[in-house]
């Protein structure tokens, strides 16, 4: 039992500081692009509760880290005014990047962590397995949270970033679907893998955060 609230608590802490250092990093980009909306707001701060979505922050997470897979998140969306960018199209898609980019960074950073306790004196000790958990366990909720939210639905990142390559109908056609797109996310999440074991979201993590979770492992205990 003791294992497993630790484990939890790991994830937990993992899954909190790249969800932080993620919407910190739409409203730190924002700002450096011109629009100080989302930094008038609080939401360039490392304060959790400036950034918690009760279902996206909270439910989701625990649900998926109490099911043993990938942990999946998200937040409250960064408020950003497009007409306070000097190049709104292409602002707006730096913008939207920068999330999934700093859990990127911050899986990196989990690498090189894991690889000093390793190659370090206190692998062996209480605390290094501790940290050494955690680094590990950062390292992948990190690449969970960069890829997960780069899926196209809203409040996603992704849908941010397609709706720039969309004209006309097709976009039309997207704007009526993102209506739908939490029970798309349910479905996909939940109902799909339980119906039929056809689980979307693995597969898609089968191209990008396991082979690069990977790698960086790799570069740890090398």
């Amino acid at each position: 039992m003791g294992l497993d609230i630790e484990s939890l608590l790991i994830s937990a802490l993992a899954v909190i500081i790249g969800i932080v250092i993620h919407e910190s990093a739409h409203a730190l980009a924002a700002y450096a692009l011109g629009d100080k909306t989302a930094r008038s707001r609080g939401r360039v701060s490392l304060n959790p509760l400036n950034h918690i979505d009760p279902f996206g922050t909270i439910l989701l997470p625990l649900l998926m880290i109490a099911a043993g897979g990938p942990v999946f998140a998200f937040a409250k969306p960064v408020p950003i005014y497009l007409g306070n960018l000097k190049h709104p199209k292409r602002d707006e898609l730096l913008i939207s990047l920068a999330g999934p980019a700093s859990n990127i960074v911050l899986a990196c950073l989990g690498a090189l962590l894991l690889s000093g306790v390793v190659n370090g004196s206190v692998w062996a000790t209480a605390a290094g397995s501790i940290v050494a958990e955690f680094a590990l366990t950062f390292i992948f909720v990190n690449l969970s949270l960069a890829f997960f939210n780069l899926i196209p639905l809203p409040p996603l990142d992704g849908s941010s970033i397609l709706v720039l390559f969309l004209k006309g109908e097709a976009l039309n056609t997207y704007y009526r679907i993102q209506q739908y797109a939490m029970p798309i996310l349910i479905v996909v999440l939940y109902l799909l893998p339980m119906l039929t074991g056809i689980d979307l979201i693995d597969i898609y993590f089968d191209f990008t955060v396991y082979p690069l979770g990977d790698a960086l492992l790799s570069f740890a205990l090398a």
